[in-house]
């Protein structure tokens, strides 16, 4: 099974790139934000892959870290979610941002996805509430050595929020205020208590 591709960029399609590896050209699925994260061509680029194999085709899907990837594996196990949808889903809700989504229940986000609307949507945070709570901060997945203390935490929560339209000034008093006073809260919990204090 490919884990992992190390080549260059030959071209990049809405949904998808082709990827020389050593003279042979892989076709690799991908989020829009992982798309626009490839080097030019003149660098190497790496992606970690998800292998699909069936009996009429091999499909490989690319991600730019590893929190992307364990996000897209956890999305596939709702029923209705298929590696297309999945795709569509880390294309307009960043995996920094997800834990948020669904521990607010955020139904038009999700829904912003192709091929989810709101039943789908539902479904989703229905089967996931529960799952997420087991699944690594994406931001730790990312980066394994990130240290946990506060000054990432803050930078790691206020990414998500911007991901979902807030503006920092908006947010920054009441984030940094919600850090202090739950000393030692992974970044999901912060998330949800910054939201519900933010009225969403």
């Amino acid at each position: 099974m490919i884990g992992r591709l190390v080549g260059h960029v030959v071209a990049t399609e809405l949904d998808h790139c082709l990827i020389d590896v050593h003279g042979v050209g892989y076709l690799v699925s991908a989020s829009s934000p992982t798309l626009s994260q490839l080097p030019p061509s003149s660098e190497k680029a790496t992606l970690l892959i998800e292998t699909h194999v069936r009996e009429d085709a091999i499909q490989l899907f690319g991600f730019a870290s590893q929190g992307e990837r364990a996000w897209f594996r956890t999305l596939t196990t709702v029923q209705g979610v298929g590696s297309k949808v999945a795709l569509a889903i880390l294309s307009v809700c960043p995996p920094e941002a997800l834990p948020l989504i669904i521990a607010s229940g955020d139904k038009a986000q999700l829904a912003r996805a192709t091929g989810v609307g709101p039943r789908l949507a539902s479904r989703i945070i229905s089967e996931l509430s529960a799952k997420t709570a087991n699944l690594p901060d994406s931001a730790s997945v990312a980066n394994p050595a990130a240290s946990g203390v506060s000054s990432s935490l803050e930078g790691d929560a206020m990414t998500a929020l911007e991901s979902l339209g807030f503006r920092r000034v908006e947010v920054w008093d009441v984030l940094t205020r919600i850090i202090k006073t739950h000393e030692g809260a992974n970044l999901e919990k912060i998330l949800g208590l910054t939201l519900k204090e933010l009225g969403r």
